[in-house]
């Protein structure tokens, strides 16, 4: 069995966190030159009815699969499968257990942005380069704030403890992506936007 990689070429996490002063939210931070991504809900730390989230997106070389599927590198539509793999990064603060990440297609353009901070979110773009939990790019606000997603294929993986890496099946979206199509929301899409992946929860 042949297996070939493809290697994300953007990624960043977006959040609507609590910045440590637990009064601001730091909606406008951005973290695209993180050397990892962070997805994560946070219950109660505010209030005993608050609610933080991030965001992580993902960017493929989609075309790089298209040229290939053309030029016969990968075999032909119900010949191969694609898989996402994403691998738990170590560290030293509190685990969650038996969670379930959602991972869905992103509806619209994003920029990775240069932010690292990923414990202040002292990097604010605001109307600057990068996505954060309020703009997709410079200038161009989310059209649903935290994100647009495609409603479906949707796809899921429950984690018991907290450490496992990520492994999805998601040979019915790659297609799709090849193909030039949407989730059925609206007719064909052959534009970049389909070609952008997010997960969070």
């Amino acid at each position: 069995m042949a297996i070939k990689r493809y290697i994300a070429n953007a990624d960043t996490t977006i959040t609507n966190a609590f910045m440590p002063d637990l009064k601001t939210r730091g909606t406008g931070s951005n973290m695209g030159e993180s050397d990892i991504s962070e997805v994560f809900s946070i219950y109660g730390q505010q209030a005993s009815s608050s609610v933080e989230l991030s965001r992580v997106l993902t960017k493929f070389p989609i075309d790089k699969v298209i040229t290939d599927r053309n030029n016969n590198d990968i075999p032909a539509s119900g010949s191969v499968d694609f898989y996402l793999r994403l691998y738990n990064a170590k560290h030293s603060s509190t685990l969650p257990s038996n969670y379930t990440l959602v991972v869905a297609a992103v509806s619209q353009s994003w920029e990775e942005g240069k932010g690292l901070d990923m414990e202040d979110y002292s990097y604010k773009t605001y109307e600057g380069t990068g996505a954060n939990w309020i703009n997709a790019s410079s200038g161009s606000a989310w059209a649903t704030v935290g994100g647009k997603y495609h409603a479906s294929p949707r796809f899921t993986q429950t984690f018991s403890g907290g450490d496992e890496d990520l492994e999805i099946d998601i040979t019915h979206l790659v297609e799709n992506w090849i193909d030039g199509e949407n989730d059925g929301e609206g007719g064909a899409n052959g534009g970049s936007d389909w070609r952008k992946l997010n997960y969070g929860v």
